[in-house]
């Protein structure tokens, strides 16, 4: 709806799509004129208490210069946004610039039917950061003391609210900048209310299938069937416009007839009638649909403008949209047994939940679980994740007792920053194993609509590593994972006993125990297994107990060969009875099977019950028997590295956020601004030398000042201003930090010794054409180091840093980082090269100024953090010393912003 205000254009980047606080969705943009009709029917379908505590009295209806002030904004001093589903409005919030033109008054309106939702909440992080693009700091409001709703959502919105008693009304005060606890009250809204929506997908009421179909093997056919053979709890309706039975079961020709409220439409007709389809769902009130239909894979703005409408069509009323090209979803909690897939089967239920996007991998994961006895809670599979996406299962998985451990099979990122903050949140209580290709992000998944990264290739696990993630490369691994931490307690670190029956292999696994990162602290191969079952058994459990029970063993590895007249799952049984009573985890390798009956790898279990009966009575810390085995101890021990890995990780002291207290942003954002103003389109604009300097002096980082010249007169009198001794350096940004080529020249201490350097510089130069020269106080010798700050597409600020010289420039030995940043993940940060033990002392060579290095590479994040405009920074090089840091050179472009992914204010990702 791109409406222009009185004064200024319609901002589209204001509009959004929301999730409330029951779970469903509705869009969120700013008002205009065509609204009025609408607003009028809010109005008038209000009780008269709402619009008392509204306008302080009571009127029957908006006047037309009332309706005309409310829709006509100008959107800067005057913004209104309206909430709406269906077609109707539910909520207005709008802000008016005041006489202090740092201050705003803002009022709201919700729907009768709507309180209670959280749309206000919403409305107000809208306008909140509307007002800070137009410059305003403040917003003041009037609220009646009886308005108790009202006044909840200001005081839970994070702000630092005043408020005073002033003639009858309660008369509030706040600054809108995100805080800490703003920030905190937003993601925790937002977490209740996305894990709420995938909960009333996974757990619905009643299933409707439309393109049920009595053809064997199609997809409607196999969903319903599925349905009913999974033991589904609730109703389950076919739709299908020419049949009248089917599966025993009345049919239905669309949605409108069944007779009872749907919450979960699955939905495999025809990429042509999936709009209508979906429409008709919308109409009847449908909580989501799970859109099988695949065909979405073609290049082409026409089938990417098909899903984008589904998606608008299903969010504008409500609806969470799973798919196109989605396996389904699945759920074996006892009470819901919900399979609305084209899966083989119901899985076996268990304490993993599995996220996939293509249909494909999610079969291979589904297939690989079921092989490998690997119970699980839910599965989604969200296709071409046009809606659903991972993000929104790991906020469901986060609060779900039923889950213990989370893996996840991804082809892209659609909001990246707020992946890493959901899974560095959901990584402290549940392990999430993140399986992904190499390429993500640099490649466009086929029916994708995502933005790719202009990032080095290593800068996605970066930030996956930060996330605390396990990333793994393929679906096997990430099962070998899953079925050791869907099983068994977590180790508390990575020492690990080690029993064989054999000698000389214990000694082979001890070795390949100690290459994947753990510290085999106990070791024994003289088990002898072979004198029958009735000695063998109680002399197995004896030698596990004895290597488990030091304090110094966190984990069991036991590795087998064939033992004559005992049963694999007999040895397994003794294994967890070892482990159970240790209170530790035990892996098995059963090395050197060769019955081709007996799985390579999985879990076993006494009997044939599942690892977890139910749901209900899943339980994390009292698993049913089963032990986790393997016929490779080299993969044994590597899936166990990467969860004492990861144990190691979530036990750290995660540090506090490292504020600039002396930042001044606000002048940042003038100049910026100032800047932008002379950039057009995707042009970047290098800023120079007094522009880069001022911006970042803002945030308190001084370069070293250089002065170029073109005379050697010239050259001696900066050198008298800077004084000596100097370094004399080429502007040419290839030559100038080559001292082998003859780009730089250091220590030089006094007029005649420049002018020399001079002339021998430019005949060394020649070669390279006619190249600048410039020239610098000499700084205190130390380390070179690089810092990069870029605005990818895909991740947002990503901040680089590296040694200068050939550990970059050779080895692209560079750290990545994904701002904001925790006082640990500063310290991580700067040991991540290869290089950087050469900072803490190195052959002889002292120990640099770690701490000041902390501060440049913390200063720098922050200022990449709090603005887009800025394309790329590059301090080259940064030269740390004992006793600081200098800042040698820098490098700033700026250019248009592209909208951020995370902000502070709650929306759905685009479709």
């Amino acid at each position: 709806m791109a409406e222009q205000g009185e004064n200024g254009e319609y901002p589209a980047h204001w509009e959004a799509d929301v999730v409330l606080r029951d779970g469903s969705t509705a869009h969120l943009r700013p008002i205009a004129p065509t609204d009025a009709a609408e607003l009028q029917r809010l109005h008038t379908s209000q009780s008269e208490k709402s619009i008392y505590l509204r306008f302080f009295t009571y009127k029957s209806k908006l006047t037309s210069k009332e309706l005309a002030r409310f829709t006509r904004v100008d959107h800067r001093d005057r913004v209104a946004f309206v909430t709406v589903r269906g077609g109707a409005i539910i909520g207005v919030g709008r802000y008016d610039r005041l006489d202090d033109p740092a201050e705003a008054e803002v009022a709201f309106n919700i729907a009768d039917n709507a309180q209670g939702k959280g749309v206000g909440s919403i409305l107000l992080e809208h306008l909140a950061a509307a007002a800070r693009e137009n410059g305003i700091e403040r917003f003041s409001a009037e609220v009646l003391p009886e308005n108790r709703k009202m006044l909840t959502v200001f005081a839970e919105a994070g702000y630092e609210v005043g408020r005073r008693f002033d003639d009858g009304v309660v008369a509030l005060e706040f600054p809108i900048d995100p805080t800490a606890r703003s920030r905190a009250v937003m993601e925790a809204r937002e977490h209740r209310a996305e894990a709420r929506s995938l909960a009333g997908l996974l757990a619905p009421r009643s299933v409707a299938v439309i393109g049920a179909s009595r053809e064997w093997g199609s997809p409607g056919h196999t969903l319903l069937t599925n349905l009913i053979e999974g033991g589904f709890d609730g109703p389950v309706y076919g739709i299908n416009p020419d049949a009248l039975e089917i599966a025993g079961m009345v049919s239905y020709a669309r949605i409108g007839d069944v007779p009872g409220d749907v919450d979960l439409a699955v939905i495999a007709v025809p990429r042509t009638e999936l709009e209508a389809v979906v429409a008709d769902c919308a109409a009847q009130g449908v909580r989501g649909v799970v859109v099988i239909t695949a065909g979405f894979d073609a290049a082409g703005e026409d089938s990417a403008a098909q899903q984008r409408e589904l998606v608008r069509v299903a969010r504008s009323n409500g609806m969470r949209l799973v798919g196109p090209a989605s396996l389904g979803l699945i759920n074996t909690a006892s009470g819901v047994r919900l399979n609305a897939s084209v899966a083989p089967g119901m899985p076996k239920a268990g304490t993993l939940g599995l996220f996939s996007q293509s249909a494909a991998m999610g079969v291979i994961l589904f297939t690989t679980a079921s092989r490998r006895g690997v119970g699980v809670s839910n599965v989604v599979s969200a296709g071409n994740r046009a809606d659903v996406s991972g993000n929104d299962a790991m906020q469901f998985w986060e609060d779900d007792e039923s889950t213990s451990a989370v893996g996840l099979y991804l082809e892209s990122f659609g909001n990246p920053r707020k992946f890493s903050r959901i899974a560095r949140r959901l990584s402290r209580s549940k392990p999430v194993i993140v399986a992904k290709s190499d390429y993500m992000g640099v490649r466009l998944p086929p029916g994708h609509a995502v933005r790719t990264t202009q990032a080095p290739l290593g800068a996605v696990d970066e930030m996956l590593r930060q996330s605390g993630v396990i990333r793994v490369q393929t679906s096997e691994q990430l099962m070998d994972i899953a079925q050791i931490v869907a099983s068994q307690p977590l180790p508390e670190g990575g020492r690990v006993a080690v029993v064989a029956n054999s000698e000389s292999l214990v000694d082979n696994v001890a070795d390949a125990a100690g290459q994947h990162g753990l510290e085999p602290t106990h070791t024994n191969g003289s088990l002898q297994l072979d004198d029958g079952q009735s000695r063998a058994l109680p002399r197995l459990n004896r030698a596990l107990a004895e290597a488990l029970e030091p304090a110094d063993v966190d984990a069991g590895l036991l590795v087998l060969l064939p033992v004559r007249g005992i049963a694999v799952e007999t040895l397994a049984r003794a294994a967890y009875d070892a482990g159970r009573a240790a209170g530790k985890p035990v892996v098995v390798a059963f090395a050197g099977q060769l019955d081709p009956a007996f799985p390579a790898e999985g879990v076993l279990e006494e009997g044939e019950g599942p690892a977890v009966a139910s749901a209900q009575d899943a339980d994390v810390a009292a698993l049913q028997p089963a032990i986790p085995y393997f016929a490779s101890p080299g993969q044994a021990a590597a899936a166990l590295g990467r969860i004492a890995a990861y144990v190691k990780w979530r036990e750290r002291d995660f540090g506090e956020p490292v504020e600039v207290p002396d930042a001044d942003v606000d002048r940042a954002e003038s100049l910026l601004a100032g800047y932008l103003g002379r950039v057009a389109d995707a042009e970047l604009l290098r800023l120079d030398r007094g522009q880069v300097a001022e911006l970042l002096g803002c945030y308190g980082i001084s370069v070293l000042e250089s002065a170029p010249f073109d005379t050697e007169d010239e050259a001696a009198a900066a050198a008298g201003r800077v004084g000596y001794p100097v370094a004399l350096k080429t502007t040419d940004e290839h030559l100038r930090h080559r001292l082998d080529l003859g780009g730089v020249r250091l220590n030089i201490y006094d007029e005649e010794s420049l002018r020399g350097n001079i002339r021998h510089m430019r005949s060394i130069l020649e070669p390279f054409g006619v190249v600048g020269l410039e020239l610098q106080a000499m700084a205190e010798s130390g380390q070179g180091c690089v810092v990069r700050a870029l605005e990818d597409p895909l991740l947002g600020p990503l901040v680089s840093y590296g040694l200068a010289g050939d550990a970059v420039n050779l080895l692209d030995d560079w750290a990545h980082v994904i701002p904001p940043l925790s006082s640990t993940d500063l310290a991580e940060f700067i040991r991540r090269p290869r290089a950087a033990r050469k900072l803490f002392g190195y052959q002889g060579l002292p120990a640099v100024d770690v701490a000041a290095l902390e501060d440049v590479l913390n200063r720098v994040a922050t200022l990449k953090d709090q603005h887009p405009e800025v394309a790329l920074l590059e301090l080259n090089p940064v030269l740390v010393s004992a006793r600081g840091v200098t800042v040698l050179s820098a490098d700033v472009r700026i250019g248009n912003p592209a909208e951020r992914t995370d902000s502070a204010r709650r929306a759905m990702s685009k479709y």
